[in-house]
């Protein structure tokens, strides 16, 4: 399942300063900004823009560190010239996956190549770009996808329906002198087959199998120390000075602690705009404090003893206002409950971990807009995982 490791940043404290900007600043002119922005404006098929800052050990064709993801993954992944992972990932690049883990440059090669061969017609358009760091200490991109596409070829998701999708995914990635050495992917595949009509439960079943026939098995990790003994749980400001580089970044780590691990969801009515837009999990999109409200709830209602752990956050100013701040995230808990996990069905007590990354906007100190993303797959995967664990002990009892 996906791997809870808690990175640091691969900044110094002042990394805030060495973007560019405070959080108080306006964006640099120079660096580029994705949102408002066509394909064709970031990357013009003729001309060069000057370069934004320092980019030593990068191929010239990148100007700054957003170009270099926005233009790499269009190059892999549209202009289909795979052979670039070989020059922009390291031979021993880690990638956490929502539903396993890669340890390889050859395996990612392979995995891009099985699923352009899966879904021919998919398209990933760069949503929104957020970083941090400089190319002395080594950069950190969050990516947010929007990917579209038609299933017309038998493969990963069966027979070819020809059914059109859309879905989201965020991946995270650490890079080094032109080469990304460390990523994590969280895609949201329960909307892609929903949109496709494909019975998740059965995809699930197979995934879990294939995972059982390796010798992974669910390891339940008991007590998660959300609360100790008979003690009520950790309800003081925790330390984000080892991830959070500015104010904004500490306060949205504030905050979050308090709604998800203290269980003040009153916190939303005080963060978020009145008009705010939630664009979540399955391409739900919801709108007003109210709605974001029940949405979190109905997630920790499916996993009622949840601990909520930030793993990384970044921010940048934006051309449309505001802050943008990208949080990665992972859960862990255990079914014990009836939520907005629906596919999930009856609890079963499986131990469950979700890792997630969200992207929030942030104007006049509230949230605006949110994009969230985690996969309901791999949590259904990990159900099915544990009950054929829980087959094999009885067997052998």
């Amino acid at each position: 399942m996906a791997a809870s490791t808690n990175e640091n940043n691969t900044e110094p404290p002042n990394a805030s300063k060495m973007n560019g900007h405070t959080s108080s600043e306006s964006p640099s002119s120079s660096v580029l900004q994705v949102e408002r922005h066509d394909y064709t404006d970031l990357a013009p098929a003729t001309g060069t823009r000057e370069l934004a800052h320092s980019m030593n050990g990068f191929d010239p064709i990148y100007t700054d560190i957003v170009d270099y993801i926005v233009r790499c993954t269009h190059r892999i992944w549209d202009e289909r010239d795979i052979g670039l992972i070989y020059t922009h990932y390291t031979h021993n690049c880690v990638l956490y996956g929502t539903m396993g883990t890669v340890y390889d440059r050859e395996s990612i090669v392979r995995d891009t190549i099985q699923r352009l061969v899966s879904l021919p017609e998919r398209r990933g358009m760069a949503t929104q770009v957020l970083w941090c760091g400089d190319d002395e200490k080594g950069f950190y991109t969050s990516h947010l996808v929007t990917g579209s596409g038609r299933h017309s070829q038998d493969g990963l998701y069966g027979t070819a329906t020809g059914k059109t999708f859309t879905s989201r995914t965020i991946a995270d990635c650490m890079i080094y002198r032109n080469k990304i050495y460390r990523e994590w992917v969280v895609a949201d595949t329960m909307a892609i087959l929903k949109q496709l009509g494909v019975d998740p439960n059965v995809f699930a079943e197979e995934a879990a199998r294939g995972l059982f026939e390796k010798g992974v098995e669910s390891v339940d990790i008991g007590e998660n120390r959300r609360i100790i003994g008979q003690t009520i749980p950790e309800m003081g400001k925790p330390d984000f000075s080892s991830l959070a580089n500015n104010e904004i970044e500490a306060t949205t780590l504030e905050w979050l602690h308090d709604m998800w691990n203290c269980r003040m969801f009153g916190r939303v009515e005080k963060h978020y705009a009145p008009n705010a837009q939630y664009h979540g999990p399955k391409m739900v999109e919801l709108y007003g404090p109210a709605a974001v409200l029940h949405q979190h709830l109905a997630l920790l209602g499916s996993i009622p003893d949840a601990i909520w752990m930030p793993q990384h956050v970044c921010s940048n100013p934006c051309e449309e206002g505001g802050v943008k701040v990208a949080v990665r995230w992972v859960m862990e808990g255990h079914h014990l409950g009836y939520g907005g996990l629906y596919e999930l069905g009856k609890p079963t007590g499986a131990r469950l971990q979700v890792m997630g990354i969200t992207h929030y906007h942030v104007k006049g100190g509230k949230v605006v807009d949110e994009w969230d993303v985690y996969d309901e797959l791999s949590l259904l995967t990990q159900v099915k995982l544990a009950k054929l664990v829980e087959g094999k002990k009885k067997g052998s009892a």
